[in-house]
Formats: C-alpha cells, structure tokens, sequence
C-alpha cells in the first residue's frame, strides 16, 4: 500500500525539478524516517539514473513485476534505465501515459509512506492521465524566481486546481548565490514567494545555488545522501514544511467527511 503520492511539478523545464524530487525523496527517508520511492516519470527526458548512478536494467520479481532500485534509502524507477542511454523516445502522449501507468503498476513498490512522481515539464497527457487515474494527495510546485518561470508555473497550478488536485505548496529554487557573505539574486528576487502569497499557497521554503548540487547530480551521489551536506538542512525544513501542510489537509479531509 502506498500512504501518500506526491507529485514534483513545475511547468517550466530547467528549474531543478529533478534534483528537488530526488533530494526530498531523500530527506523524508534518511532525516524522517519515512519509506519512499521516486518515480521518474519524465519520459522525454529521464534524469534520475544518472542522478543515482544506476545504468542497468531493472530485474524481475517471482511474481514478474520490476523491482525497483534500492539506493540511497529510497526505491527508484525509470523509463530512463529500460532504452539506451542516448535514444531518444519518440512517443505520442497516449503511448508514454501508458508507459508511466506500467511503472506504477508493474514495479513491486511494496508498502511506502510516500512515493514521489517526478514529473515532466508542461501540462499535456501525462501529467492529465496521472491526474485523473490516480489519488494524488498533493502537488509540489518548483520554479526559479524570474518571471518567465512563473509564466509557466501558473499554468501547472491551474491545471492541478481543475482536475482537483491539492497543491501543497511552491519550492523556490536557484534563489541566490551567496559570495563573501553576500546573496546575488541571479534569477530576481523572490519571485515565487511572492507568487505563493497571491496564489494563497504555502511557502515550502527556498533553494540557494550550490555548485555542489549539479556536481551530485552528474557524479551519481546526492547531496541529501551525505551526513554532512551543505544542503540537508534546507531540504530537511522543507520536508518539514510539507508534512505539516499534509497533516493539515488529512485533517480537514476527517472534518468534510463527518
């Protein structure tokens, strides 16, 4: 049985997407103790085996299903580890929805507090197809702070709105780059903070640049995998932001309910 799915969205590729669902899929297992899975569903352009460092080929339970990766505390799965690494798939939106429901239900999951959907940039069929054949506890929204990410942003959350969706909150990613105790705000300033209070969403917290963060993410070793990262305490408060707002929405579920 899977307690909770959570989506990672954005609407706007090239925002960190990937390395947010990877890392906070990370957190809640090493730091919160909880059991999770990450789902790389982005087919046109899966990222995960490389932020894991994991090239085979998934092998097959008693019962036939795929089993997941087991690395870094958490099971992962990707169409990314099923096709070549430099073959580009070449699908119309029904054939890769379909792909995506296969790894939810052909892959041996087990019993998980979370599994996290990593999913691609846009509002086209997969993210409508898991929408509507799935209950989705909540979507977390990632954008840089500049205008033109925010311009696709509102589009994600206006989709997850019509299909009823619950949006747990907006992560700011890339917000500053701290130099001699300095921030520069490369990408603007707080663009989506500032999205979260007119959209009346929760503020998850923000990401600052790291060099260390793409370094993990082309070596194969998350950040969030190491004891000492300079990252584990952002993504630690983050989780921490999201469980929270979780709690709440499974309470005023009870309360709707009665």
């Amino acid at each position: 049985m899977i307690k909770n799915i959570i989506v990672v969205a954005s609407g706007k590729g090239g925002v960190g997407k990937s390395t947010v669902a990877l890392n906070l899929a990370i957190t809640l297992a090493r730091f919160k103790n909880f059991k999770v899975g990450l789902l790389d569903a982005d087919v046109y352009g899966p990222s995960v085996p490389k932020m894991i460092g994991v090239s085979e080929k998934p092998q097959l339970s008693k019962t036939k299903k795929m089993l997941p990766y087991q690395k870094f505390s958490i099971f992962a799965m990707s169409i990314g580890n099923m096709i070549p690494e430099n073959e580009a798939i070449i699908w119309r939106g029904p054939m890769a929805s379909g792909a995506i429901k296969q790894m939810l239900n052909d892959v041996e999951w087990g019993d998980l507090d979370f599994l996290i959907i990593d999913l691609p940039p846009g509002t086209g069929d997969i993210q409508l197809s898991l929408c509507q054949s799935l209950k989705i506890n909540g979507a977390v929204i990632v954008s840089t702070p500049q205008e033109v990410s925010l311009l696709d942003v509102r589009k994600a959350i206006n989709m997850f709105k019509k299909v009823n969706v619950p949006i747990l909150g907006i992560i700011q990613n890339m917000s500053y780059l701290e130099i001699n105790e300095t921030k520069k705000y490369l990408f603007g300033k707080n663009g989506a903070l500032e999205e979260s209070k007119k959209q009346n969403l929760k503020f998850l917290g923000e990401i600052p640049i790291y060099s260390e963060i793409s370094n993990a993410g082309d070596s194969g070793i998350p950040l969030t995998s190491k004891n000492n990262s300079c990252i584990n305490n952002v993504f630690e408060n983050i989780s921490d932001q999201l469980i929270e707002v979780l709690d709440k929405n499974k309470t005023q579920d009870v309360k709707i309910s009665n």
